[in-house]
């Protein structure tokens, strides 16, 4: 089955990596492929192509808005439209925040944070204009790609954590906003071995023993393309706002915010009356998560 069949998909950041594969398996499933990359998305258009699919490169910079405009217009002039959109484009500059310059926290925001919103932003234009013009796209999606560090926190990556929690807001609240254009919005927050998890010891240490002890390569950034695939196919009708984790063979949902313990009383509180309540509030509650699932202590 064909998820994609003469689906037009763009695809940011896919010119190694995550995004690569999402391209690779987007195009096995029929579809025709936009490869953004602002290096070197020529090769992955080659490998599309030698697949039997069509693809065209860009090289234009999303997080500036006229760059990401002309990502969308590129889509449209060479296939006549654009169904999906897969944010993926991303940089890391870790550091601890107290040894982060203000540059290195506005590279990775603006990447991140703001080439999600604009390249979004074009893609939702063309879906308004044809939904005027009584020519609808069929099944428009966003998917959004937040990450482990942005929902469960990540010590020195302040500046990309605080990107993809607030990719991770964004993806609940387009979804809200574009259901009455049918728009199904989603994101993942992938794990995989890529250049961008090449300083991660502990995680690289973790995959190479179960390699070796099932056969399975749980960083294989191919591991993530499936789920991609299927949020950006009509298949994934009515699954809208979500985010989910995905981890070599290892799919969950994410859950948002909720409130936990609560003291409700019909009156101003008092700091008095506040410290000797909340403490108690905060022991009840579940503690935050680690990166890798299990509770904070």
């Amino acid at each position: 089955m064909s998820f994609c069949k003469d689906r037009v998909v763009v695809i940011t950041g896919a010119g190694a990596g995550i995004g690569r594969e999402h391209a690779l398996e987007f195009a096995r499933q029929g579809a025709k492929v936009v490869v953004n990359d602002v290096a070197a998305p020529d090769a992955v258009v080659e490998e599309i192509r030698a697949l039997g699919g069509e693809a065209i490169g860009s090289r234009d910079d999303i997080s500036d808005w006229d760059g990401a405009g002309a990502v969308i217009a590129a889509a449209i002039d060479a296939f006549g439209t654009v169904h999906t959109v897969v944010n993926n484009a991303g940089i890391l500059r870790d550091k601890m925040l107290v040894n982060m310059d203000v540059d290195q926290w506005d590279a990775v925001i603006k990447v991140h944070l703001r080439g999600t919103f604009c390249v979004s932003r074009h893609a939702i234009n063309h879906w308004r204009a044809q939904d005027k013009a009584g020519t609808p796209v069929d099944a428009p999606r966003l998917v959004n790609t937040s990450s482990p560090s942005g929902l469960f926190g990540n010590p020195g990556q302040i500046n990309y954590g605080s990107a993809k929690a607030a990719i991770a807001a964004f993806t609940v609240l387009a979804a809200d906003e574009l259901a009455r254009l049918g728009v199904g919005v989603n994101a993942i927050a992938p794990t995989a071995l890529t250049d961008m998890t090449a300083g991660l010891d502990a995680y690289v240490a973790a995959v190479e023993a179960e390699r070796e002890r099932t056969g399975f390569d749980p960083g294989d950034p191919g591991n993530i393309a499936p789920l991609v695939v299927y949020l950006g196919s009509p298949a994934s009708e009515g699954i809208t706002g979500r985010v989910f984790t995905i981890k070599g063979g290892e799919i969950s949902v994410a859950e948002t915010w909720v409130k936990g313990p609560r003291a409700v009383q019909e009156k101003r509180w008092e700091v008095d009356e506040i410290a000797a309540t909340l403490p108690g509030l905060v022991e009840r509650a579940r503690p935050n998560t680690q990166i890798n699932g299990s509770p904070r202590t």
